[in-house]
């Protein structure tokens, strides 16, 4: 077996990735404080065709250097916009359609693995800050709260490590109803 060199891999490009049909998905960061965590964050998001990154509150934006040192590049890709108020995000969400789902460990969360999508629904993913989570409000104002199983004795992933657990378990679950 041979690996691939990077020119043999036919990724999009800039151009055609702005204008190729995007996952009904976005990602929605609240008070995000780590810059690698952040660029990490749009990385995955290209790889899946997010429809779009939210920064909220003291998350930080492109341009910087240690963002775009984890982004390679996915800072030109990924549509983003800067939001001072998660809460107020959230409830602009709701009201266009999305299913707003806060990534945390909370009671009676829905355990990622039993998570049912559906084809036609348009869904915004909340994580939160690397010390506190999502936000009790934010919480409040999500139409449910996603926790991923974990089965070991530590008691929370790196946010950019459940960002890319999730955004793949939900592209993949999406996916698979459309075949």
């Amino acid at each position: 077996m041979r690996k691939l060199k990077n020119e043999e891999l036919d990724r999009l490009d800039v151009e055609a990735f702005k204008e190729a049909d995007k996952s009904p998905i976005v990602v929605v960061l609240d008070n995000i404080r780590s810059l690698n965590n952040i660029g990490s964050v749009f990385r995955t998001s290209d790889a899946f065709l997010i429809e779009k990154i939210y920064l909220c509150g003291i998350t930080a934006q492109p341009p910087h250097k240690d963002i775009r040192k984890t982004a390679l590049g996915a800072t030109e890709s990924v549509a983003w916009e800067y939001k001072e108020n998660t809460v107020d995000l959230v409830k602009t969400l709701v009201g266009e359609g999305y299913t707003v789902l806060s990534i945390e460990q909370a009671e009676n969360a829905i355990m990622l693995n039993k998570l049912q999508v559906e084809v036609g629904k348009k869904y915004a993913l909340v994580f939160g800050n690397e010390v506190k989570g999502v936000s009790q409000e934010v919480v409040d104002a999500s139409d449910n709260v996603v926790e991923i199983p974990q089965y070991g004795t530590k008691h929370s992933l790196n946010i950019s490590v459940s960002a890319g657990v999730v955004v793949w378990d939900l592209w993949s679950k999406i996916n698979a109803l459309k075949a």
